[in-house]
């Protein structure tokens, strides 16, 4: 009898949580987003890259500079396709631009859109139906998965009603602008640990970005850390987000910090090499219930095990021979 793949045994008619990287690295410049392909290259592909038109574009060339990531995102350089893009915001007027070029230009190879800044759910609703539309006109027969950056007070009231939206993948917690709409009600020490983690205001706002996220089945993903090249700061901080408020990806905005977030957010390894075992036998038993260690399992903790895995496997982990022919082999 022939054994049936975990995807196709536990998912079968529901949406599979994502499973992306706990990285996403972003770029800006035509010579940093390069220096980041060589880099995801050479790491097999271990994290996300965004490109961004936002921060990044010159004034002025915006327009050339949506097209300068068209050509990049098209290039043998982006081997692995899991470079994203961030537009421009709802206010701006080039957002609807950046979509025009680059969803026709390269559609079928960006992993995602980024939306930042926006104030009100009918202002993303708006954006990810402009989106759909160039998608539609294109001929492009994929969802384009959309990211949503929560960095105001009027997002973070919205932000259950943005993570149940159509192609959402990602909800991203963005500290400083968020901070800057307190008016100093807020100290700037808190754009760092420990206040980032400590101030109640805070706490507040990430326990609610990474709750709405992971009720509508969305990855919240982590503010940055300022502390570029503090290696150990943005490993510290990576640990207190995933394990005190669940947040599952974080941003990385020097190329040193990439390893650090992985590091802290990747599973436990005894605990992926139980998941392995308990999944192997489960596949046996033609996925019904077993015992593990004298446990009792069944689709529910499966489900658990295969998405740990497949982190495991993404953030570059090595996993027992059987698990890795069973589950993974091409």
């Amino acid at each position: 009898m022939a054994l049936t793949h975990p995807q196709d045994a536990l998912f079968s008619g529901e949406k599979p949580f994502p499973v992306i990287p706990y990285c996403e690295h972003f770029a800006g410049s035509e010579k940093l987003i390069t220096k980041a392909l060589e880099l995801q290259n050479k790491m097999g592909g271990r994290f996300d890259i965004t490109m961004d038109c936002e921060d990044g574009a010159e004034t002025g060339k915006e327009k050339e500079h949506a097209e300068m990531i068209v050509r990049i995102q098209n290039s043998d350089l982006n081997q692995l396709k899991m470079s994203g893009v961030r537009i421009h915001d709802y206010t701006n007027a080039y957002w609807k631009q950046d979509v025009d070029i680059i969803v026709p230009g390269a559609g079928k190879n960006i992993a995602y859109i980024t939306i930042p800044k926006p104030t009100k759910y009918e202002q993303v609703a708006e954006m990810i139906t402009y989106i759909q539309k160039a998608v539609e006109k294109a001929g492009i027969k994929r969802e384009i998965p959309i990211h949503v950056l929560i960095e105001t007070h009027g997002a973070l009231m919205d932000c259950e009603k943005i993570a149940s939206l159509p192609w959402m993948q990602v909800l991203d917690f963005g500290l400083m602008d968020f901070i800057s709409g307190y008016h100093g009600a807020i100290p700037a020490s808190c754009m760092k640990s420990p206040g980032q983690f400590d101030h109640e205001l805070l706490r507040r706002a990430k326990a609610k970005v990474a709750g709405a996220a992971l009720a509508y089945g969305v990855i919240p993903a982590h503010n940055v850390t300022l502390d570029l090249k503090n290696q150990y700061q943005t490993y510290a901080d990576a640990k207190r987000a995933h394990d005190e408020f669940g947040f599952l990806r974080m941003w990385s905005i020097y190329p040193t910090q990439i390893q650090s977030i992985i590091d802290a957010m990747q599973p436990n390894f005894s605990e992926v090499q139980t998941g392995c075992d308990i999944l192997v036998k489960a596949q046996d038993a033609n996925w019904g219930p077993i015992q593990h260690d004298g446990d009792l399992h069944d689709r529910a903790t499966y489900r658990y095990f295969w998405e740990l895995i497949q982190h495991a496997k993404l953030a570059g982990m090595k996993l027992p021979d059987e698990a890795e022919k069973r589950f993974f082999a091409k």
